[in-house]
C-alpha cells in the first residue's frame, strides 16, 4: 500500500471579466485568481492488488450528500489517470476527502480535490509528469483545475514541483481559465462568508447578459498593482462581472456583501467566482477578527484566513 495526503487549497477571484461565449459553449474569460489558506485534505491510497470484489476506485468524504462516483470531479480525475496510464489491472485507488471548503461556493473546492488526485497519482505511480502535462490533463476536467494544480505544486513540498515556473499561488487566467500567467500574490487577511445557498456556475454564466455589463475590471492595472504591492491600485480594479447576475437574483449575497463592508469595515469586498461566497480584505488580523465575529453570527460558513 502506498498513500499520499495533499492540501487542496481554495481560491478567490480578485477579478473576473467575461469576454464572450465560445462556439464550444464555454465562456472566454480574463481573471485574476489567488489561493487562500483554507483547504480540504485529500488522501489517495494505491493498493497493489486486483480484488475483484472491490471497485477499482472508491471515494468517500466527510459529507454524506456529496456524490462518491463519476459525478464527483475527483473521481473523474482518477478515471482519467487510470485510463491514460493503464493501471486498472494493477491495483485499486482509494480516495478520502476531508471537506473544509464550502461546497458550490465559488471557491473551487471541487477543482482543488480533482487537482489533488492528479498530483497524488502522479506521485504514487512514479509517472514523473511535469506540471504542464498535469495542467493539460486537468483542463479537460474543469477550467479551475490547472490553477489549483499550480497552487498545490507551489504549496505542497512533497510534490517536488515547487521550482517549476508554472507553480504559483496567484495568476492571470485567460481562455476558459486554463491559460495561466503567474503574478506576485497579494498578502492580506481574508474574511470569507458564504450565505446558506448554493449556486451553479453554469446557471450564473448562462444568466449573465454580456451586453449589459456596466463595469469591467482593468486587469492590466490590477496586475501592475500586484507587482508594485500597491493595495489601493489592486482594490480599485477588483471587479467581478458575474455579480451582475448573482447579486440581482440572490439578495442574500447583496446583504452579505453590504454587511462585510458596513459592519465588517473591509478594505474591499467582492463575490468570489460565481458565488455565493463574498470575501473582504483586511490589512490587519485585529480588524479581520472583529469582522469575522460579526459575520459568523450571520453565516455559519465564515472563515478568517490569509492569502497565499
Amino acid at each position: 500500500m502506498k498513500a499520499v495526503t495533499i492540501k487542496a487549497y481554495a481560491k478567490i477571484n480578485l477579478s473576473i471579466d467575461v469576454l464572450g461565449k465560445r462556439p464550444d459553449g464555454y465562456h472566454e474569460v480574463l481573471m485574476v485568481m489567488e489561493q487562500v489558506d483554507l483547504f480540504d485534505m485529500v488522501k489517495v491510497i494505491w493498493l497493489e492488488d486486483s480484488d475483484q470484489d472491490e471497485p477499482f476506485i472508491r471515494l468517500s468524504t466527510n459529507l454524506s450528500y456529496l456524490p462518491a462516483d463519476s459525478r464527483n470531479i475527483a473521481y473523474k480525475a482518477a478515471e482519467l489517470m487510470a485510463g491514460q496510464y493503464g493501471r486498472e489491472a494493477a491495483g485499486r485507488i482509494v480516495i478520502k476527502i476531508d471537506k473544509r471548503i464550502p461546497v458550490a461556493a465559488g471557491l473551487a473546492g471541487g477543482s482543488a480535490n480533482c487537482a489533488a488526485v492528479l498530483h497524488a497519482l502522479n506521485l504514487l505511480w512514479e509517472l514523473n509528469l511535469d506540471l504542464g502535462t498535469l495542467m493539460k490533463l486537468g483542463a479537460g476536467l474543469g477550467a479551475d483545475v490547472p490553477f489549483c494544480l499550480a497552487g498545490q505544486a507551489a504549496l505542497n513540498e512533497e510534490l517536488k514541483l515547487k521550482e517549476d515556473p508554472r507553480a504559483g499561488t496567484c495568476a492571470v487566467a485567460s481562455g476558459i481559465g486554463e491559460q495561466l500567467e503567474q503574478v506576485p500574490p497579494l498578502h492580506v487577511w481574508v474574511l470569507l462568508s458564504k450565505p446558506a445557498i448554493s449556486l451553479s456556475t453554469a446557471q450564473v454564466y448562462g444568466g449573465l447578459n454580456l451586453e449589459a455589463i456596466p463595469e469591467r475590471p482593468n486587469t492590466a492595472e490590477l496586475v501592475a498593482g500586484l507587482k508594485e504591492g500597491n493595495l489601493y491600485k489592486i482594490s480599485k480594479n477588483m471587479t467581478n462581472v458575474l455579480e451582475n447576475y448573482s447579486l440581482k437574483e440572490y439578495p442574500v449575497i447583496v446583504y452579505t456583501k453590504n454587511k462585510i463592508v458596513q459592519d465588517g469595515k473591509a478594505y474591499k469586498a467582492l463575490m468570489s467566482g460565481s458565488g455565493p461566497t463574498v470575501f473582504g480584505l483586511y490589512t490587519s488580523k485585529r480588524k479581520g477578527t472583529a469582522a469575522f465575529l460579526k459575520m459568523k453570527t450571520l453565516n455559519q460558513e465564515t472563515f478568517l484566513i490569509k492569502t497565499l
